[in-house]
């Protein structure tokens, strides 16, 4: 029983710490995504630059995980937002918006970031998605 009891303490404080990190992980994600507002700098689909479609957009991340589309000043929508520091992904809805937010939505894979700038893709079907947001 005493060598157990160590054994007991160890995995109970690593699984803590563990939890602890993640933690730490999730609020630092969030607090870069939620300082400042963010725009797209890059959007291709396979090789298709469409990058021109998100002229005039920017996007307030919000803690209590809603995202703002803002166009010309103006919210135009609001949607939804998550992020999992494990698999170091994003996740966006934008429910019965207009063209392109729609092209945002679903599960995003975290390619490289920065606390400026996130590259991402994401496959749909046989559609190659790739992003790039910039920080202003």
């Amino acid at each position: 029983m005493n060598k157990i009891l160590p054994l007991f303490l160890f995995i109970f404080v690593f699984t803590g710490c563990k939890k602890a990190i993640q933690q730490a992980q999730e609020n630092a994600i969030i607090q870069a995504m939620t300082t400042g507002t963010w725009v797209v700098t890059q959007f291709k689909q396979n090789s298709n630059d469409i990058t021109s479609s998100f002229s005039g957009y920017s996007f307030k991340y919000n803690t209590d995980r809603t995202v703002n589309a803002i166009k010309n000043s103006a919210v135009e929508t609001t949607g939804s937002w998550d992020a999992n520091s494990d698999a170091l992904t994003i996740y966006a809805n934008f429910l019965n918006a207009n063209q392109p937010l729609p092209l945002l939505n679903g599960t995003w894979h975290i390619d490289n970031t920065t606390w400026t700038s996130v590259d991402a893709s994401m496959t749909v079907g046989s559609e190659l998605r790739t992003l790039k947001l910039v920080k202003q």
